[in-house]
């Protein structure tokens, strides 16, 4: 089989007989061309395996700030509902105490008819 792509640079490591038995044993037992081409699918596939942890890691670090926008956004949500929860509370219990007289001030429906005269009077 022809090489499809030219190779112009070289690598070289140096390995014990041990360790160049079980290499091409291994090459064998793999089905690869060569050592060579062994050799370079591995590193090769350490490189892709490196690209997918950066690209990983990148995707974790987004997602991570955006959990962080997200807590910030509920805390305010949070603080806004409380808010209200006081202000509606607040409300009822004037409306209640207004209604039983205890609010300490005239309802405010009195009030009006003290600032607008009765067209029947």
């Amino acid at each position: 089989m022809a090489v499809l792509i030219p190779r112009i640079r070289t690598l070289g490591v140096r390995l014990s007989e041990d360790e160049y038995s079980s290499l091409e044993k291994f090459c064998l037992e793999s089905g690869a061309r060569s050592i060579s081409d062994l050799a370079r699918t591995a590193i090769c596939s350490l490189l892709s395996r490196g690209d997918q942890e950066n690209a990983l890691a990148s995707a974790v670090n987004q997602n991570v700030a955006r959990v962080k926008e997200l807590q910030q956004e509920i805390e305010m949500l949070r603080a806004e509902i409380a808010l209200f929860k006081a202000n509606s509370a607040e409300r009822k219990g004037n409306k209640s105490g207004e209604a039983i007289g205890d609010a300490g001030s005239p309802e405010p429906d009195s009030q009006l008819r003290k600032a607008i005269p009765d067209p029947e009077l």
